[in-house]
Parts: structure tokens; C-alpha cells; sequence
């Protein structure tokens, strides 16, 4: 007799934050983003010239869609029957979209894999929200369990080592061992950060990616790394997590650093912070310094973030969220991409 793989639910639903898919589709994102945030629309209009130098659209629904499509994949090659949906937050399709078309098809429970590694509100507990808003607008809604963050999944962080891996394969080995390795994540504000453990979370990933590469490196990597962060928001006399990727660049400068790593950890996919932030501002910053600039890609749609989000859907227990996990912060708004 042929054992059949475990599956407990009726359907996998994978969440992510969204992003516009062409010009037109640009404001109407960032007002989405920002609601109820009193952001000027002048600001709105500045972070639409990122967007614009990009097609006017943003990579991340494009990589969220080639996810689903290779899990699906993965399932069927496994021998599991589990259809895939996709839900955004912040562009369609939206996730009530998600859960109605669930309903239409007969799903009376599915799983849900949020693209986010590490708890914070934005990235754990705002997802929670979303799924019970869109349940609400959909009769008899499907039943939807999230799954915890995955930081320390062994999958995600061979992902993450492979890809620095490939971007300091064609560095000599003097170059390596005076390289800097600056990893960096979206910032947050400091209220929302001490309601959770995203920080500690992001550098016990670190850890392992530095323990990992050390001799590839050239050796004693830990003392040439550093967490760093991107993409703030908000108004300046409110406290986000730091330093910055640019200062930390100027400070390594200043300091005779002629080569540095950047690790995007904190991102599962391309999006145009990572792409805007990184390879344009930091990248310049550091030519401005006399720096070279390496810029790892991020784990998008490696073979083990495949098999990961496979093992997650499909495991007879889930690891879920605990109770009132990431809190939003004390008088903090979420803090959200693409407004930097």
C-alpha cells in the first residue's frame, strides 16, 4: 500500500504585503499603504519616482506568484493534493479575494504561509488581522491558521547562506577577508520592536548564516558583521530600530572598510525597498565612499524555501502564532514598505 503524505488542511494560502503591477496602479498602492497615517501626498508622490525608475511597478507580486507556482509543483511531485492561493495585502488579489474564491471552491480549512521570516506587528500579528477582516467579509468563511514565523527554519537559512554564497563567489579570497558584512531588515520603530522579539530573531539568523560562511570568508567573519537596518518611515523625533544602512556604510568608510557584503535578511523577496534602498542609495553611498558594494539576492524561490513551505503546510502539528503576539507599538502606526 502507498503511503500518502499528511494534510490537514484544505488549501494553502500564501500571504504577502503586495505591491502595483503598473504605473496606474501606483498611488492608489500608496494610499492603501499609508491610510489613516497622515502622510502628505507630496511624500506619496516622491516615493512614486521609485517606483518609477522600475517600470512604474514593483517585483514582489511577480516573485510571490512564481512561489506559489513552484510549491504547487513541489506538492504534486510529493504526491499532495493542495491547491495554492495567493492574497495580498495591500493589491489584488486582496485577501478576502483569496478567501472567497476559497469558499467558491468548496475549502472549508486551509493553512496560511506569510512571506515573512520574523516577528514584528507588520510581519506576524497584521496578517492575523487581515485574515479575520477578510473572513468577515466572506459568509461561512474558511477556517485560516497561520503559521509562525520561520527564522530558524533550517531550510530558510541554508537559502539565506546559498545566496551569499553566490555573491562573493567571484571575490578573491583577500578581498573576502577584509570584506565588511553589513545584514539588514526593514526598520521599525523602537515601541513596536520592544512588543516582540524581531530583533534578537534576526540576529540568531545572522549567527548561523555568519557561522556558515566564515571560512569561505576568510575567516573571523563574526567580527566583520553587523545588523544593520533600511527603509524607515515615520517622522524623526519617533525612535526606529538603527543604524541605518548608509551610516553604517560611512562609518565602515571612515574607518578604511574598502569592500562591503550586503545581506538582505530580512526580505524574502525582491521588492522595491530592497531594490531602491540597496542597489541604488547604499549602492551609491558606498561608490561616493570609495567602497565596492555587493548585494546578496534574497531567497526568493530557492529549492529550500520550496520544500520549507511544502514541510510547513503539510507538518501534522503547526507551530502557531502565540496569543497576542507582536503588538503594534505604543501610539506607533505599522510601519509598512514602500513609504520610505
Amino acid at each position: 500500500m502507498t503511503h500518502m503524505p499528511f494534510v490537514k488542511y484544505g488549501a494553502l494560502l500564501i500571504l504577502s504585503f503586495g505591491g502595483p503591477e503598473g504605473p496606474d496602479e501606483v498611488m492608489p498602492f500608496l494610499r492603501r499603504v499609508t491610510e489613516g497615517r497622515g502622510v502628505p501626498e507630496a511624500r506619496l508622490l516622491e516615493v512614486a519616482e521609485h517606483y518609477a525608475h522600475f517600470g512604474g511597478k514593483s517585483p514582489l507580486p511577480r516573485d510571490v506568484r512564481a512561489l506559489a507556482d513552484a510549491v504547487r509543483k513541489d506538492l504534486s511531485d510529493h504526491g499532495i493534493a493542495l491547491p495554492v492561493y495567493v492574497g495580498f495585502r495591500n493589491s489584488s488579489p486582496f485577501v478576502h479575494d483569496a478567501i472567497a474564491e476559497m469558499k467558491r471552491d468548496g475549502v472549508e480549512r486551509a493553512v496560511a504561509f506569510a512571506t515573512s521570516a520574523f516577528s514584528s506587528y507588520s510581519g506576524c500579528r497584521q496578517y492575523l488581522e487581515d485574515i479575520e477582516k477578510a473572513r468577515a467579509k466572506v459568509e461561512a468563511a474558511p477556517v485560516v491558521d497561520k503559521i509562525r514565523p520561520f527564522y530558524e527554519n533550517p531550510r530558510f537559512v541554508e537559502a539565506v547562506i546559498d545566496r551569499v554564497r553566490a555573491a562573493i563567489s567571484q571575490q578573491s579570497r583577500d578581498e573576502l577577508a577584509k570584506a565588511s558584512f553589513l545584514f539588514t531588515a526593514h526598520s521599525i520603530p523602537d515601541s513596536m520592536a520592544a512588543g516582540c522579539s524581531y530583533e534578537s530573531e534576526l540576529r540568531t539568523t545572522m549567527g548561523r548564516v555568519v557561522a556558515a560562511l566564515s571560512e569561505q570568508a576568510g575567516g573571523n567573519l563574526a567580527d566583520r558583521s553587523a545588523l544593520v537596518f533600511q527603509s524607515r518611515s515615520g517622522p524623526p523625533q519617533v525612535p526606529w530600530l538603527g543604524p541605518d544602512i548608509c551610516d553604517a556604510i560611512d562609518d565602515l568608510a571612515s574607518r578604511g572598510t574598502t569592500h562591503v557584503v550586503a545581506v538582505p535578511i530580512g526580505f524574502v523577496s525582491d521588492h522595491v525597498e530592497v531594490l531602491h534602498d540597496l542597489d541604488v542609495e547604499a549602492a551609491e553611498r558606498a561608490r561616493a565612499r570609495g567602497v565596492t558594494f555587493v548585494r546578496a539576492q534574497t531567497v526568493g524561490i530557492h529549492p529550500a524555501i520550496v520544500a520549507m513551505v511544502r514541510e510547513l503546510a503539510t507538518a501534522p502539528t503547526q507551530a502557531a502564532c502565540a496569543p497576542g503576539c507582536c503588538p503594534r507599538g505604543a501610539s506607533q502606526r505599522p510601519a509598512s514598505a514602500g513609504v520610505r
